[in-house]
């Protein structure tokens, strides 16, 4: 009788707050006359103010909105228990697939209740277990993670990338493995960077330091490869390469395993870049060019000897891996693992054999060549999802992979490389049993006619009857394709009755390249009208109904969701773009923007401009009644600036016509996403599970 009272008692309540959502204040945002004129047309940004992520103003307004948005939430009743229930799911021991490096193995844990992993090493593979970087005991509140690592050929030295408070920018310090202690060196101003050891140093590249108060928004210019000696300041470091005539391309450096050739990679934005490469063991101190322009994708796997191995998808839209060497032409490649009818996404070299990781309708097939190029057998996996790639060394009996899907935790296994047998290395124990749920894979028709394909998982037994709650993810764009995974938010909510689909719309690289096109540029349209597709097919297919859909994106899937929402604002109930690129006349004035124009296109060119003006989510917010909207960012994200989802949340506070809140929840100490600690996850979580579930009529009992 209790339980009935407390839940009668908990829907007057919901009910109560829905008839009282009108009444919210939402702060008074100044709107001023600053405007552009593009090719004729006058375009007015009355928010740009909100520019200027450093003034008062902005500082206000942002403790304002945070303020109405902590207020809505906390009047939620069931906010509590879905934060209770996102700390149990995610209170569970996990331990990445371990490197061998020597007698050396590394590999990360996390206890369950820790923010950040911890790694260790461990000398013999039953060797006593010893903590090598804590990143929990780099802040008192575990916003500092861990980037890029990498250990020395000699195996002595480990050099790790230090990221705060979520940030792009990374400092890379350095550990003594033998004693455990770190050295002096100490670098900065780091970012989009790799580590690549050579001799006693590494190649690592950065830029200038900003200027003070502006590292998080400044338009980054002029990446430089640096070569840093162990035991110097880095103001002595060598300066290895950069363009001085093109301040806007990023460079990265990278030595092969026996330390013959150094290569460096060059990019003008997000896909496409050239390959230059130079002997370093002969006296020529000049590059040779592999591959010039920007119109492909390559990458250096390794060498045998004076040949070099690359992946590439010149000629080869789902990609191969060719052989050739610094005195080669293109035309005188020769394929190592030609290109297949699917997509080639990374291949690696463990012991005496090369490990070819593909995607086929999106999840993993590894198939296992010889050193000759010749096929020798797949590699069987645990099932349909994603494999993590083989982890292995050369001349190394001993590999490591991992395994995921939508329902089952990442597993780690251990490879006989010789005898190519697979045992169970480490299963994670988790309050949440896969056999209970099931994930399918439909296809549907977009607008034009093109399939595509979609993940649905939830709970068995579950009835289409239109009336289940659902959250339709996406992101459709720079050549990304959103495979399998296990995601604990997610499951928190399939636990609760939701429906978790993802849609694999163009412009990721489930198909390869020409999917990738498809879906960029003046195609990107196309992104949107799959998604539109994925969410009216879960409908008529009666999964679910307008009243119960939330749609929901990051990055470049907020862009997908501001667009979406202001085309079809009667498509869902609830819209959570999240650290979304909003302005598309802007976005490449700030930080790494610019390397998006290749993606995007920009505003600086008309025939860009009449496309992106089409569909730039900020310039198409009119008088509407927008779904319930919870806007997400970050204060620390110098990759999509906050800028961009304080100018959309003003103006559509100002445009939204229905009595569905529009809030924006702001993160502090945090960034893009990268590296946020479990505590920061398990309170932005709880905040959207419940803005969802509470906006769809939905109760958590």
């Amino acid at each position: 009788m209790k339980s009935t009272v407390s839940f009668i008692f908990l829907v007057i309540t919901i009910n109560h707050l829905i008839g009282q959502q009108s009444t919210l204040n939402y702060p008074v945002t100044r709107k001023d006359d600053t405007s552009d004129r593009y090719f004729g047309m006058k375009i007015a940004d009355p928010y740009r103010w909100l520019e200027d992520d450093n003034s008062k103003e902005t500082e206000a307004w942002v403790n304002a909105q945070n303020a109405v948005t902590n207020e809505y939430l906390s009047k939620i009743p069931f906010r509590d228990k879905l934060k209770n229930q996102l700390a149990d799911l995610w209170d569970y021991e996990t331990v990445g697939t371990p490197s061998k490096y020597g007698n050396y193995y590394i590999y990360s844990k996390n206890d369950g209740k820790q923010n950040q992993s911890v790694y260790y090493i461990k000398e013999g593979e039953k060797g006593k277990e010893e903590v090598l970087i804590d990143p929990n005991l780099l802040s008192t509140d575990g916003t500092t993670s861990i980037g890029s690592m990498s250990v020395s050929k000699n195996n002595k030295y480990i050099a790790y990338a230090v990221s705060r408070s979520g940030s792009d920018w990374k400092e890379i310090m350095v550990i003594d493995l033998a004693t455990r202690k770190k050295l002096n060196d100490n670098i900065k101003w780091v970012k989009f960077s790799g580590i690549s050891w050579y001799k006693n140093g590494f190649y690592y590249s950065g830029y200038n330091a900003p200027e003070k108060g502006k590292e998080f928004s400044n338009k980054n210019e002029f990446h430089t490869v640096f070569y840093h000696k162990l035991g110097y300041e880095q103001n002595k470091d060598e300066m290895i390469y950069q363009d001085k005539e093109h301040p806007l391309r990023n460079h990265d450096a990278y030595v092969t395993d026996d330390e013959r050739f150094l290569i460096i990679s060059g990019s003008e934005g997000t896909s496409g870049n050239m390959l230059i490469a130079k002997d370093l063991t002969t006296e020529n101190n000049n590059f040779t060019t592999l591959i010039d322009g920007f119109n492909n994708d390559s990458y250096v796997i390794d060498n045998m000897g004076d040949k070099l191995l690359i992946f590439t998808n010149y000629n080869a839209p789902n990609n191969r891996v060719i052989i050739t060497s610094l005195r080669d032409s293109k035309e005188k490649w020769m394929d190592f693992i030609a290109e297949k009818n699917y997509v080639l996404r990374s291949v690696s070299i463990a012991g005496n054999k090369a490990f070819a990781n593909y995607l086929k309708d999106v999840h993993s097939k590894v198939e296992i060549y010889d050193m000759n190029g010749s096929y020798l057998k797949d590699l069987r996996l645990p099932g349909i999802g994603i494999c993590s790639g083989i982890n292995g060394k050369k001349g190394e009996n001993t590999a490591y992979y991992s395994f995921t899907s939508f329902i089952i935790p990442g597993t780690s296994y251990k490879l006989d490389v010789d005898q190519l047998i697979s045992t169970l290395y480490f299963k994670p124990k988790i309050n949440f049993n896969s056999d209970d749920f099931v994930t399918e894979q439909v296809f549907y028709k977009s607008k034009d006619g093109t399939n595509i394909p979609m993940f649905i998982s939830y709970k068995r037994g579950l009835k289409k009857d239109g009336s289940n709650p659902c959250l339709l993810y996406g992101y459709g764009g720079f050549n990304i394709s959103y495979t399998p995974n296990f995601d604990v938010a997610k499951t928190v909510f399939m636990m609760n009755g939701g429906i978790y689909a993802v849609a694999n719309m163009r412009g990721g690289s489930e198909y390869g390249e020409k999917w990738h096109k498809a879906g960029m540029l003046k195609n990107k349209q196309n992104v949107f009208d799959d998604y539109i597709a994925a969410a009216e097919y879960l409908k008529t297919e009666d999964y679910t109904c307008t009243e119960k859909l939330a749609i929901h994106g990051r990055s470049n899937g907020g862009l997908l969701i501001g667009a979406v929402m202001t085309q079809r604002p009667d498509l869902a109930k609830v819209a959570l773009p999240m650290v979304g690129v909003m302005d598309m006349l802007r976005y490449h004035k700030f930080t790494i923007g610019w390397a998006w124009v290749v993606e995007y296109g920009s505003s600086d060119k008309e025939e860009d401009f009449k496309n992106l003006i089409r569909y730039s989510p900020l310039h198409n917010l009119k008088p509407a009644n927008y779904p319930a909207t919870l806007i997400l960012t970050a204060d620390h994200d110098d990759r999509v600036v906050p800028a961009h989802s304080f100018k959309f949340a003003a103006t559509l506070q100002k445009q939204n016509i229905s009595d569905k809140p529009t809030l924006i929840r702001i993160d502090s100490k945090s960034g893009h996403g990268g590296g946020k600690p479990k505590s920061k996850l398990i309170e932005e979580w709880a905040d959207i599970w419940a803005f969802t579930f509470y906006n769809l009529g939905v109760s958590i009992q």
